[in-house]
């Protein structure tokens, strides 16, 4: 057996999420489905495990998986043989024959997500599958001093949705930042942390649009830390704008190399 080490793209637009779940198109079925017809469906059946799960919409550049194969093939031609199969949303973008004790999801030491936001006046419909919209005047100076508060280990219990089986809110967030692509007329908001929430990144960018906006004092965020209380963080924006960029194993970035604590996962 051969341990593969798989990165992977996607549009999430016609997924319902990478988990697998009865009746539903998502990312890791599609995946489980070719895995398996390559290796001639095996007994027992290979079994996919992804670096953390993307809802339904949310879209990936740089998702991580791995799985053991019964057969050897080169990095490269399970790259191949992997793209020959899978649906057109779907690309597989590098493959590494890592040891059998690597694992997609517990050795993670951070991951980085991308969210593009339109400023168009009305949704544009060419983009209404990949950017949020907001429609009123922005800054983004006051955006970015505002981001500088997400910066280090904070209780996000503000900014976490209902339904996350996490047994801790606190997490620790390296970079954040905001800067306006006037090319595409759009906001392009970037995060980089040690793990996050269930739907924490719209959720911080809904708090972020809403200061840059004016609609909330530029020092809200230490007031969400001290409320401690999601209904105060009020809006989640749209999935379709949110894009996990990277995933970061040991060695990849040495100046943030801890991998998440277990009772954080």
């Amino acid at each position: 057996m051969l341990r593969y080490k798989i990165t992977l793209a996607y549009d999430g637009t016609n997924f319902a999420g990478f988990q697998r779940q009865p009746n539903k198109r998502t990312i890791e079925s599609e995946l489980t489905r070719v895995v398996n017809k390559m290796a001639k469906n095996p007994t027992p059946g290979i079994v996919v495990y992804g670096s953390g799960r993307t809802d339904a919409g949310v879209h990936a550049l740089g998702q991580v998986v791995h799985f053991d194969m019964p057969y050897h093939l080169t990095a490269e031609n399970m790259r191949k043989g992997l793209n020959s199969m899978l649906p057109v949303d779907m690309e597989v973008l590098h493959v590494d024959i890592v040891s059998d004790d690597f694992h997609a999801r517990y050795d993670v030491s951070g991951k980085r997500y991308v969210y593009r936001m339109d400023l168009g006046e009305f949704r544009n419909p060419f983009k209404r599958n990949y950017t949020g919209h907001w429609k009123f005047p922005v800054d983004v100076d006051r955006i970015n001093q505002a981001a500088k508060d997400l910066i280090g280990e904070h209780d996000f219990t503000s900014f976490v949705a209902s339904g996350s089986s996490a047994r801790t809110y606190f997490r620790t967030i390296y970079e954040a930042g905001c800067r306006l692509d006037q090319a595409n007329n759009e906001l392009v908001f970037e995060f980089y942390g040690n793990g996050f929430l269930y739907n924490q990144v719209r959720i911080m960018v809904g708090v972020l649009v809403e200061i840059g906006s004016g609609y909330r004092p530029v020092d809200d965020i230490q007031n969400l830390y001290r409320i401690a209380d999601r209904r105060a963080a009020r809006r989640t924006v749209p999935a379709s704008g949110l894009y996990l960029k990277h995933v970061y194993y040991e060695g990849d970035d040495p100046e943030h190399p801890t991998k998440l604590p277990k009772h954080q996962r």
